[in-house]
Order: structure tokens, then C-alpha cells, then sequence
């Protein structure tokens, strides 16, 4: 038995109750209409399924990112020299031909006339053996690569420093990476990208002396007396750094000797994050944050499908079959997203006065794109990997719920102009980001399990 397999066992033993990072998670949530129970029955027994065997697809699991992009807000202290904070890119014969070639556009018919548009536009001609329908979808991919819709920083493709990486290969899960470095990642984040004044004292902040509980209901009270537009910005920002916390518990290299290395669920780990009493009742608000942004981001998935349903959308790899079939799960994965009963209702947020909503909305794109920028900071290169991903796929479901009327409006024929367009990034990183809330939700059961265990 391993040092830190040891550990883990002996944590049954830590103060506190084995339940406590669950006694508060339960019933309704806040500022919402859903309750716990509700979105563990549905995503577990439902959904979660589904959405790992979509993200296995070749689709989903390549995703082109630059990692070398340098911090923009301070100078890098160097990057995390161990072991698993690498990331292993992909080689030019792993990836496949649809993608490689750019041909990932969406409909199949100008998928198969990309490259000699390209080959057209080097030589200054316009090539008048493409269709009129063609030639107005290739110019309206360029119009829509616009930053003014979205609501964080994309990676520019095209550059020779992005890289394809297997999702699949490079899971997201614990690398030691901790300590200053990480806290300041996340504390740039809470202090200076959730509308907080610096003279509101965050709870356990590892950079900052406690002054004990009085920080903490100071804080609740500032939190309580914000518009529900900002108070839902910081719980968002909360659930994904609680869903990271879970995956990294739940991934923890549990023996590392010379015949294996074992990943598994560290308790320990999970109750130092997230248990009542060790973390001064943070852990279970933690958690209840995680499961708004569950009801968001798939609220987001139910809204967008009109969009995947055009007939010229094509989850294009350059597989006929598979991609046609991996567009009917995809499809049927929206269809049981919108049959949720207890979806969060967006039409709450930005409902004030128009010019006030207005101000508010932008607040809002530009506090996250910054928030975005941060994940460029991250010194382990999973972690910003993931972090990347994440905030993207995030960015792209806030992007959804704040463009209803364009979605509604999308022209059935790809010969009229688009009201609204993803790209291949957005729609790869909407559903991974999903996938980790998704497993997360999923693991929170299997803690629940193993605490039970150790209570008995």
C-alpha cells in the first residue's frame, strides 16, 4: 500500500462529520426554480451517458488551442516543471484529414469545396465554379469569427503556435501544480474580475490573514445586495472553480512507484475542499454554486438547438457515416437537455431599464473575457488547458442565452445571411465544458458513497 493510499484511508478520521460536505447540499436552489435532487436523477441517470459517448467522437475530443500564449497582466514566474502539468499535442497523422484541412466549417457542401476556395484566394480570383450558396456561406464564417458577439478571448487558430490536443490523452485531473502560483490565478479572479471591492474580505483567502467569521458574513451580506445579474456572475465563477476542485479529488494519483501509477478518489482531498466544518461552511455553498452552473450551461444547450438542426450543419471529420451518426446523438443529447423540467430562466438577468441592461450586459462580456485572458497566466499546461476550455465553453454558453432572438431567427436555407454562428471551437468547447460539470455532478455521487462508507 502506497504513502498516499494510506493517507486516504486514515482521512475517515479528520474532525467533523463524514456528511458534511452534503448536509446543506439539498433541496431548492438559489435565485433558481431547480433543486439538487432533480438535476442528480436527471444528469446521472439521463444525460451523462449520452454526452461521454458524444465526446468520445472525433469531433469533440480534438481541440486546437495555443498554450504558449505569454501571461498578459504579470510577469510568469516560469512554467510547472512536473511531469503530469504537461500536455502532450498531437502529431500531424493523429488528427483527422476533415479537421486538419479546415474543412470543419459546417455544411457538407462547402466542406467539400474549402480547399479550392483557398486555392482561389491565393491566386486573387474568385472561382466561379462555386455555387452562389457556397461562396455566401464562406463569407459569413469570416464575418461571424468576430470578437463582438462572444463572451471570452479566443485562440487564434490559424496561428503556427496552436496546437491540436487529444482531450481523451490529456484528461484533467490532479498535478501537484498548487501552492502561491495557483492561489494567485484564482484570487486575480475573485478580487479583481467578480465586481468585488477590495474592501469586501472574501472568505478563506489563502492570500490574505482571516480575521475570522466576521469576513465571511460581510461578504454573504455584500453578496446577498447585489443585482442578480452580479450575484449570478460570482456563482458562476464559484461553481467552475468548485467542478475543477471535484475532478482533481476525483483524479488524484493515489500510488506512484515503479510498476504503476493509480489515479483515483482521494477523500481527503475532497473534504478539505468541501466539508463543512474544515472549510467554515464555504465547501457546501461551493457545491450548491456547482449545480447553478449545471442549470446554466445546460439551459444554454436547450436554447441552442435550433442552430444544430439546420441541414446544412455537419459535425464534418471527414467520416460520412460516423459524422452523420454523431450529429443524430448530438441532436438527441439537445432534445433530452430541453426536456428538463426545471430550467433556469435567463430572462431574469438584464431585464432592468434598456440602457442600464445594456451597460450591465457589456460589464458582464468584458469582466469574463478578462477572466478568460487570466487562464494564459496558469503555469501548468493541463491546468490551463482545461482552464482554457472551460472559461471558453463557459463564454460560449453565456453567448447562447444572451442571443434568443438571433437563434430564433436562423434561416432554414444556408443561402440567407446566418443570425448567429458558432464556431467549431465554441461547439467543441460548450460541450466538453458541459462534460466536466456533467462529471462532476456524477463523481459528487460517488463521494457521497465512499463518505458513507467511512462514516459506517
Amino acid at each position: 500500500m502506497g504513502l498516499v493510499t494510506l493517507l486516504v484511508l486514515l482521512s475517515a478520521f479528520l474532525p467533523g462529520s463524514s456528511a458534511a460536505c452534503f448536509c446543506t447540499v439539498t433541496g431548492s436552489l438559489d435565485d433558481c426554480a431547480c433543486d439538487v435532487e432533480t438535476i442528480d436523477s436527471f444528469n446521472n441517470q439521463k444525460l451523462f451517458s449520452k454526452l461521454q459517448k458524444l465526446l468520445s467522437s472525433d469531433y469533440f475530443r480534438f481541440y486546437k488551442v495555443n498554450l504558449n500564449n505569454p501571461c498578459p497582466f504579470w510577469t510568469d514566474s516560469g512554467h510547472c516543471g512536473l511531469r503530469d502539468c504537461a500536455v502532450k499535442p498531437c502529431t500531424a497523422n493523429e488528427v483527422p484529414e476533415g479537421l486538419k484541412s479546415g474543412s470543419y466549417k459546417y455544411s457538407l457542401e462547402a466542406s467539400k469545396h474549402t480547399e479550392e476556395c483557398e486555392m482561389a484566394e491565393k491566386l486573387g480570383a474568385v472561382n466561379g465554379s462555386l455555387s452562389d450558396e457556397t461562396q455566401q456561406a464562406l463569407l459569413e464564417w469570416n464575418r461571424h469569427d468576430d470578437e463582438a458577439d462572444r463572451f471570452c478571448m479566443h485562440d487564434d487558430e490559424d496561428s503556427p503556435q496552436a496546437k491540436y490536443v487529444d482531450l481523451l490523452l490529456n484528461p484533467e485531473r490532479y498535478t501537484g501544480y498548487k501552492g502561491p502560483e495557483a492561489w494567485q490565478i484564482w484570487n486575480s479572479i475573485y478580487e479583481e474580475n467578480c465586481f468585488k471591492p477590495y474592501t469586501v474580505k472574501r472568505p478563506l483567502n489563502p492570500l490574505v490573514s482571516s480575521s475570522g467569521d466576521s469576513e465571511g458574513r460581510g461578504f454573504y451580506r455584500w453578496l446577498e445586495g447585489l443585482c442578480v445579474e452580479k450575484r449570478a456572475f460570482f456563482r458562476l465563477v464559484s461553481g467552475l472553480h468548485a467542478s475543477i476542485n471535484v475532478h482533481l479529488s476525483a483524479r488524484y494519483l493515489l500510488d506512484d512507484n515503479w510498476f504503476e501509477r493509480r489515479w483515483g478518489h482521494n477523500v481527503s482531498e475532497f473534504r478539505l475542499r468541501f466539508d463543512d466544518e474544515l472549510t467554515k461552511g464555504e465547501g457546501p455553498k461551493r457545491l450548491r454554486n456547482l449545480y447553478f452552473l449545471y442549470l446554466i450551461e445546460l439551459r444554454a444547450l436547450a436554447k441552442v438547438r435550433p442552430f444544430f438542426e439546420q441541414p446544412s450543419f455537419n459535425l464534418y471529420t471527414g467520416q460520412p457515416e460516423k459524422d452523420q451518426e454523431n450529429k443524430q446523438l448530438l441532436l438527441e443529447l439537445l432534445h433530452l437537455a430541453k426536456s428538463f423540467p426545471l430550467h433556469f430562466d435567463e430572462t431574469t438577468l438584464f431585464a432592468g431599464g434598456q440602457k442600464e441592461a445594456a451597460q450591465l450586459k457589456n460589464d458582464f462580456k468584458l469582466t469574463f473575457k478578462n477572466i478568460s485572458r487570466i487562464m494564459d497566466c496558469v503555469g501548468c499546461f493541463k491546468c490551463r488547458l482545461w482552464g482554457k476550455l472551460q472559461t471558453q465553453g463557459l463564454g460560449t454558453a453565456l453567448k447562447i442565452l444572451f442571443s434568443e432572438k438571433q437563434i430564433e431567427t436562423l434561416p432554414q436555407s444556408s443561402s440567407s445571411k446566418p443570425s448567429f454562428q458558432l464556431s467549431r471551437q465554441e461547439i467543441v468547447s460548450l460541450f466538453n465544458a458541459f462534460g466536466r460539470v456533467s462529471t462532476s455532478i456524477r463523481e459528487l455521487e460517488n463521494f457521497r458513497t465512499l463518505l458513507s462508507e467511512f462514516k459506517q
